[in-house]
């Protein structure tokens, strides 16, 4: 069972912790860095990877054709230049001359190698299906068609030709995820999955993995064989998992974090009024649902659905309860998503809240519940005390409209392992986009996307999704995900909740996370990072 400690409590040992920040900041080696990451990661390996806090440490030991400048965009990485036809579905990449941290070079058919291994049937990479958007990816994956068909070639050991399934305007920003990241060759050959382990580890990325204790902390430490190495001023960084954030909070009042995320939201008053200076609430490219499984009665029925969605007061929860900023989301996909219209909303979205219950209780009735027949089902989070909070919220909602819910605490790792299994009555779930483009959220509700834990499926909405994704006109494309979105939130596929914002504090001595440009994926790469002395507090 988990316990928490009262606020008042837990806000006197923070101030009590207080004292400790100019002993320990003005003694600490600003060539470290220590980020409270979350979760514990469960690979160092990049096709096992599947969150963020993964997707943090990936990106510090091994860079792909792209990767994220320091507002996250994309910039040349592996590939210092690329080429595409008119159509955008073939594309020649020129690799740089680098090396693996071992002194071999990194060639195209490192990269070869990679994108074959992750889709090999019998691996079973979680996030495999990423790279279906390459030429007979899917079959690849699904063991119709032999490695070797898949589109990608080596012309040379500096030439790599991609053949895409359809056009990919925004294959730049794609590229910067952990899935097309390549492996050494040679390593994995002769290590087979024994590579990834700390003592075998070779990367083509700033840092390599030095240490690992695992649920305590993961050191790196730079990589001198970096070809950029020369501007890479963090020497070693340690993530440290952070699954309860209010003991983060403490541990980065304390000196011992320069960094965390996410932050402990019940606390975010006293975080305004204390340690503004090292919030980070800013626009994200994410969002924030509830997922029905639609595998499990009653959630098959609409009536169900369309009731829970009418009877959850969105504005509470993001106004009264989580108080961070995060607007209230009547759609799926994020406003400002690029290259996308952004209309399609629940029908419900001006109605008044008294008008929705009233719908809600009449829906409930219409199949077959009220007061003297509840609906009873569970729902499935993490142990982070936050989400228990954002659970407890749900659970009175529901109440109103005659459903009983109990809540499930798990730890990450099996919450993650049910949610693939389909193992949940509802959960909740969030999304940060992958790049800038509203498939990444869309491929969550397509039929047979493994990320679809709830098994949404409509014929409708894959033939909009799938047409979509044939354009090459960016206009009718938006215009055709657009109404697949419409589909989906007409068929109360999820229950759409919040459009996050970034919930991140970071000390403001820790320089280059702050940039002029909105970091829209929050991913804030080490490399780019550094540790001013003349801003530590005296």
């Amino acid at each position: 069972m988990f316990r928490r400690i009262a606020p008042l409590v837990v806000m006197a040992l923070i101030l009590a912790a207080c004292s400790k920040i100019q002993t320990t900041r003005l003694t600490h080696d600003t060539t470290v860095l220590n980020r409270g990451n979350g979760s514990e990661i469960s690979s160092l390996d990049p096709h096992y990877m599947v969150g963020n806090w993964e997707a943090y440490v990936g990106g510090d030991l091994l860079i792909g054709l792209t990767t994220e400048d320091i507002n996250g965009g994309p910039m040349p990485g592996a590939a210092e230049s690329w080429s595409s036809s008119p159509d955008r579905k073939n594309w020649t990449f020129h690799l740089r001359n680098h090396v693996w941290s071992d002194g071999v070079p990194v060639t195209a058919e490192d990269f070869v190698f990679a994108w074959r291994r992750i889709l090999e049937p019998a691996r079973g990479a979680e996030y495999a299906y990423y790279l279906w958007l390459v030429k007979n990816a899917h079959d690849v994956n699904t063991g119709k068609l032999p490695p070797e068909a898949l589109g990608i070639v080596a012309r040379d050991d500096k030439t790599l030709v991609v053949t895409l399934e359809n056009p990919a305007p925004f294959l730049p920003e794609w590229l910067m995820h952990q899935t097309t990241y390549p492996v050494p060759r040679h390593v994995v050959l002769a290590k087979g999955n024994d590579w990834a382990k700390v003592e075998n580890y070779v990367g083509n990325g700033p840092y390599l993995p030095v240490r690992w204790v695992p649920n305590d902390h993961l050191t790196l430490r730079k990589n001198p064989r970096f070809y950029d190495a020369a501007h890479v001023r963090i020497q070693t960084v340690n993530y440290y998992p952070t699954v309860d954030p209010t003991a983060g909070l403490k541990a980065l009042v304390a000196g011992q974090l320069d960094t965390l995320e996410p932050l402990p939201v019940s606390e975010i008053d006293w975080l305004r009024k204390n340690m503004a200076d090292a919030l980070v609430l800013r626009p994200n490219l994410s969002n924030s649902y509830i997922v029905f499984n639609f595998k499990r009665h009653p959630f098959e029925d609409r009536r169900i659905r369309d009731a829970m969605s009418l009877a959850y007061d969105r504005e509470a929860l993001t106004y009264k309860i989580l108080k961070l900023g995060d607007p209230p989301a009547y759609g799926f996909v994020p406003p400002g998503t690029a290259n996308y219209p952004g209309g399609a909303h629940l029908y419900f979205r001006d109605m008044p809240k008294t008008g929705r219950i009233k719908r809600a209780l009449a829906l409930m009735a219409e199949a077959g519940y009220g007061p003297d027949n509840r609906l009873h089902t569970t729902y499935l989070t993490t142990s982070n005390p936050d989400n228990k909070r954002t659970a407890t919220a749900l659970q009175a909602m529901m109440k109103q409209i005659y459903i009983d819910i109990d809540i499930i605490q798990v730890d990450p790792q099996l919450f993650y392992r049910q949610l693939g299994q389909n193992d949940f009555d509802l959960t909740g779930s969030a999304w940060i986009g992958d790049f800038n483009d509203a498939s990444t959220f869309l491929d969550l509700l397509r039929t047979g996307s493994q990320q679809n834990y709830g098994q949404y499926s409509s014929a409708k909405y894959d033939s909009l999704y799938a047409e979509a994704q044939q354009q090459t006109d960016l206009k009718k494309r938006g215009q055709l995900m657009e109404e697949a979105e419409q589909t989906a939130l007409d068929d109360d596929a999820v229950i759409p909740v919040r459009f996050r914002l970034t919930q991140t504090l970071v000390q403001p001595y820790v320089k280059g996370w702050r940039t002029v440009e909105p970091n829209l994926r929050n991913f804030h790469r080490t490399r780019w990072l550094w540790i001013d002395p003349k801003a530590v507090p005296r």
